[in-house]
């Protein structure tokens, strides 16, 4: 989609919101960066009760705008909420449904993500937030389909991310839904940060490793296999760098990294995939072999079942024309 006219992002400040969060959508809805004609966004923060607002950094931001722009709004956008215990006010509340009725696209950050399940607007869809709230998200709203094994997910015209750094990937989607991947890739950039990953399908998040658990055994393995990651790998190979047994090391790895090492190679290898798609001429046959893919069939095969789109369907989605 190409938007040809202006287009009203009203984002919902509140009491003791993180200026970070706030920050993310501002930042790539309404910086003027290059080629600003081609992004006409008017962005504008709004608050329930309009004058000096707190935040988390201890000093107050002025909001001059109150909750009546989600009436006219075509994205409304909640960053992450102050706290899941702490419900939203009617009059928010209210104010999402109205707009979400009138078909506004909705959007909830994080911990957001939570204000729009309250508001009703989730039920009968799949969601996500950040991992730490997954359970209390999950009991709280059962009318919700709740996916934790995602960066974001789209819904159409409904959208909800995990943490910060996937706030960034799905406000980067919205971008590139607009207006294609040239203009998504080249903020992203601007931003220094990873160009973005198609939403609407399976994503994968990579987990940090949990010091606790002695995970420093795991990294000068995990560190080689990331350097060859284009080569045919087995765990013996992965334990034997670990000066661990098979057994040892895959229990440890699974625990480490909250899946098992087949899946996180193949989440490895398909992220590859997708960046050479977005970025390269190369033909199918010579991405499977670069993304560590036995053959182009198994590829092909693989990168289906994993994001529900071909890899031909998705260049022509997310290809960007830009030289890299």
């Amino acid at each position: 989609m190409t938007l040809l006219c202006e287009h009203t992002v009203a984002i919902v400040a509140y009491n003791n919101i993180s200026l970070f969060h706030l920050s993310i959508p501002c930042s790539i809805f309404g910086e003027d960066l290059d080629r600003v004609d081609a992004r006409p966004y008017k962005v504008t923060v709004c608050t329930e009760t309009v004058g000096l607002v707190p935040t988390l950094s201890g000093f107050p931001i002025e909001i001059k705008q109150d909750l009546s722009i989600l009436e006219t709004a075509d994205t409304v956008i909640v960053p992450a909420w102050c706290d899941p215990d702490i419900p939203a006010s009617t009059a928010l509340l209210n104010a999402l449904r109205r707009a979400h009725a009138r078909g506004a696209r909705m959007v909830g950050l994080c911990l957001g993500a939570f204000v729009l399940a309250e508001a009703g607007i989730l039920d009968g869809k799949t969601a996500s937030t950040h991992w730490v709230w997954a359970n209390d998200f999950a009991q709280k709203y059962p009318k919700v389909n709740f996916d934790n094994d995602v960066l974001y997910i789209d819904e159409g015209n409904v959208f909800t991310s995990a943490g910060a750094a996937a706030a960034i990937d799905c406000c980067l989607h919205l971008l590139r839904r607009d207006h294609g991947a040239d203009i998504a890739n080249s903020v992203a950039r601007r931003m220094v940060v990873a160009p973005h990953r198609s939403g609407g399908q399976v994503q994968y998040i990579e987990k940090p490793i949990p010091r606790h658990i002695d995970s420093n055994r795991l990294e000068p393995a995990i560190t080689w296999a990331l350097k060859n990651l284009t080569k045919p790998l087995t765990i013996d190979e992965l334990a034997s760098k670990a000066n661990m047994s098979r057994r040892n090391f895959s229990r440890l790895f699974k625990k480490a990294m909250g899946t098992t090492f087949t899946q996180w190679l193949l989440s490895q290898r398909l992220t590859i995939a997708q960046q050479l798609l977005e970025t390269s001429n190369h033909n199918i046959d010579r991405i499977a072999n670069q993304s560590g893919f036995s053959s182009s069939v198994s590829f092909r095969q693989q990168f289906l079942a994993a994001f529900s789109i071909s890899p031909s369907a998705y260049r022509k989605q997310f290809k960007s024309s830009e030289p890299q």
